[in-house]
């Protein structure tokens, strides 16, 4: 009995302290462009030079 009385209030807490998480990032706008983020995935980048990408050319002498 004395588990209930720890585990409900951290139950509660968890799940308003989620709710005032969702409620927070709807007001700051983070679902808005929804179709945008699906969209941006299927979009290629443009293939960069080989020395760009971090690999670095060894010259042999």
């Amino acid at each position: 009995m004395t588990g209930l009385a720890l585990l409900i209030p951290v139950a509660l807490l968890m799940g308003l302290s989620g709710l005032v998480a969702f409620f927070w990032s709807l007001r700051n706008g983070q679902f808005e462009d929804l179709d945008g983020a699906a969209a941006r995935i299927l979009i290629d980048d443009e293939e960069l030079p080989v020395e760009t990408k971090g690999v670095q050319k060894v010259e042999r002498g």
